[in-house]
């Protein structure tokens, strides 16, 4: 019953979501658009729509003082997006549709109608569209007919694609108040417009709302989760001192204790402790990566103190220690087989296969013939974007794993989402839903049989999910349609780099229901990205990991770097840490290098090019700082003059913040030097640059 409700809350909450932005007027957007810029830079008053904006807080008192802070917030970052998305990339062709059908329900109107999709472009579920009766330019008169539109889903068409797409034209709101609908000339236009099948229309592709609206729905949904006052309050709950956490072998607690440093060490038992919710910062080259294999490692193979029965809780516990001939005479009661032939096995079947199967000879995989484990945890990885998610399923994959008995392997895991790297390939769902496909189509064939479910993508990957003991997804693609098809929740999700991402977005994994989190990040490296000025400057950036640190929730920081030279340390080190970070061993001698005896490049150098300005591009949000390109360009010339050996291998790095002055490097590069920076030399922005 609570199921349902949750999942009409959820129904709810999306048609919602969806009616709000559908009745947008995208013009109205773009004048609000420039009104808040031109305020910012003339000091004027703040737009009257933002005054009810709040701060995002500290602490929350309830789930509606919760809700009322972060729904304004997420609307603003919302319509940001869709700005930015036609003011910072390349100009969208319009395209022109035939509307073929027309239904309406629940207060929407649907329609349908084919397009030719060229090769580059894209159009796919969630992604919002401007539809339009003409065409129109920016800045010249304004259309009278016009109106968003969601893509419900794509399919194929003849030589093209048929596009269906929802649209709510009953009128907007105002201070997105559902209940108060105002009347608008322009999604009447429309509706007359769509209502005969065989009209004309354009649209244009604005951006996807995937994202936003799975982040939506988790802070609107937040009531539903069982630690839901821990995330409003920020306060843990206090474990009775005689709470035991959970257990793990000898062999396993061996290995961590000779592989990881003290503060890892503290990380990985705390993540053993009966907390909800446990943090970890780790800051640069301290082995966040690594502290996130053991906490794999000990989790999967721990015990529990207490085991649920049909009868309630039990301890577990021993009888005293048989001699040990005594224990091999129950051993040979117990197993006759180990010194003759399994009992099973000399009973044959009488009517073919009735169900005895031989038993002595079998090969078991080791971990299951050892495991002492009557259950099995089921984890969720996440991380915001897929690189840094990538490096985590990279180690696992290599066998960065142990189980129990201290042996390195690979557990069934599965990676979920898009653009997985080519170097985990193997564990991606799409490729391994390939490969069940193409097993299931033979045996079909071999059977002369084509039963259904061997081509049902979507059981396919359920049964996927279903099997595998790590999950790993990005934090939006946690809130997939697939993730609810799962015949079994997740046990714990450990969410990486969970400080670059605002709070929303950390909700999203955590509607799986699962039992403990885990998040781990830093929030004295880069803040999450977020495009709306406004919401930015009311604490929408905020991370979760941040939030409950700033309350005073405790964390526990990896201390110990491994990756930076001394000298780089010590800044970083004195100025965000309180001088807590330490160097490990050897990394001095290391991180040494023979171009440290010249002063312009030793380990660390600021250089003031005060003849520099800064200007912005035609069209951009981004910056382009031509004098420092030069500067940096004389420095890299002369630092491989000096040492040749620096051309090969891409050993230098070029970093800046802005996208433009990235491409004005690339393109000076390549003037100066006569080759592709991409073969000599990595030029990236900060947050496209990140070593995990």
């Amino acid at each position: 019953m609570a199921v349902d409700k949750e999942k009409l809350q959820e129904e709810s909450v999306i048609r919602r979501f969806y009616q709000i932005v559908l009745s947008w007027d995208y013009f109205r957007l773009l004048k609000d658009f420039k009104k808040q810029k031109n305020d910012g830079k003339e000091g004027g008053a703040a737009d009257e729509s933002l005054s009810t904006l709040v701060k995002v807080k500290t602490r929350y008192k309830d789930v509606d003082d919760y809700i009322s802070t972060y729904e304004p917030l997420i609307f603003e970052e919302a319509k940001s997006q869709i700005i930015k998305e036609k003011e910072d990339e390349e100009v969208t062709e319009w395209k022109k549709g035939v509307v073929t059908s027309y239904t309406e329900g629940d207060g929407f109107h649907f329609l349908e109608f084919p397009c030719e999709i060229n090769e580059g472009e894209s159009i796919s579920q969630n992604d919002l569209l401007l539809l339009s009766k003409d065409k129109f330019v920016d800045g010249k008169k304004l259309p009278t007919v016009y109106a968003f539109a969601l893509v419900e889903n794509v399919r194929k068409f003849s030589d093209a694609r048929l596009l269906r797409a929802r649209l709510y034209l009953a009128g907007e709101f105002s201070h997105y108040d559902t209940d108060c609908v105002k009347s608008s000339p322009r999604l009447l236009n429309m509706r007359s417009h769509i209502c005969v099948s065989e009209r004309q229309l354009y649209f244009m592709k604005m951006c996807s709302l995937s994202t936003i609206a799975r982040e939506y729905l988790a802070v609107r949904t937040i009531g539903f989760l069982p630690y839901k006052d821990l995330i409003l309050n920020a306060i843990g709950e206090n474990p009775s001192t005689d709470a035991e956490g959970w257990k793990i072998s000898i062999p396993l607690q061996e290995y961590v204790e000779s592989t990881f440093n003290q503060y890892q060490r503290e990380a990985i038992i705390a993540g053993l402790s009966p907390k909800a919710f446990v943090l970890i910062q780790g800051p640069p080259g301290t082995g966040k990566t690594q502290t996130i294999l053991g906490l794999l490692s000990t989790i999967l193979h721990s015990t529990p103190p207490r085991v649920h029965s049909k009868s309630g809780m039990f301890e577990l516990k021993r009888g005293p220690q048989l001699p040990i001939e005594e224990k091999r005479k129950h051993w040979g009661l117990a197993s006759p087989w180990l010194n003759s032939v399994n009992p099973r096995d000399s009973l044959m079947p009488k009517d073919g296969d009735d169900g005895f199967f031989p038993t002595t000879g079998n090969e078991l995989k080791p971990e299951a013939v050892t495991s002492s484990r009557k259950y099995r945890v089921r984890i969720l990885v996440c991380a915001p974007s897929n690189s840094a998610l990538d490096e985590i399923v990279l180690r696992v994959v290599n066998g960065g794993l142990h189980d129990e008995c201290d042996r390195p392997y690979t557990p069934n895991i599965v990676r979920i989402g898009l653009k997985a790297h080519h170097s985990i390939k193997q564990v991606a769902l799409d490729e391994l839903v390939k490969g069940k496909r193409a097993t299931a189509n033979k045996s079909s064939t071999d059977k002369q049989s084509s039963g259904p479910g061997g081509n049902n993508d979507d059981s396919i990957r359920a049964a996927l999910l279903d099997e595998a003991t790590i999950v790993f997804s990005t934090l939006s693609f946690s809130g997939s349609h697939i993730f609810t098809k799962l015949n079994r929740s997740f046990d714990v999700v450990i969410i990486d780099e969970a400080a670059q991402a605002v709070e929303p977005a950390t909700l999203v994994p955590l509607a799986n229901q699962c039992k403990k989190v885990f998040l781990v990040g830093d929030p004295a490296q880069l803040p999450a990205t977020v495009i709306s000025d406004v919401a930015k400057n009311h604490g929408y950036g905020t991370s979760l990991f941040e939030r409950l640190m700033q309350a005073g929730y405790p964390v526990k920081m990896l201390k110990t770097q491994y990756r930076m030279h001394p000298e780089i340390r010590s800044f970083p080190s004195s100025e965000f840490y309180e001088d807590a970070l330490v160097d490990g061993d050897d990394v001095k001698i290391r991180t040494q290098r023979d171009w440290h005896q010249y002063r312009c490049f030793g380990p660390f150098c600021f250089f003031d090019v005060h003849e520099g300005k800064e200007t912005r591009p035609s069209g951009s949000g981004s910056w382009i700082n031509a004098e420092e390109v030069d500067f940096v360009l004389f420095l890299y010339q002369k630092l491989i003059t000096q040492y040749p050996s620096l051309k090969s291998g891409n050993q230098v790095a070029i970093i800046s913040p802005y996208r433009q002055q990235v491409k004005l490097f690339q393109k000076r590069f390549e003037e100066t030097f006569g080759v592709s920076s991409q073969e000599i030399v990595d030029i990236c922005t900060v947050d496209g640059c990140q070593v995990n």
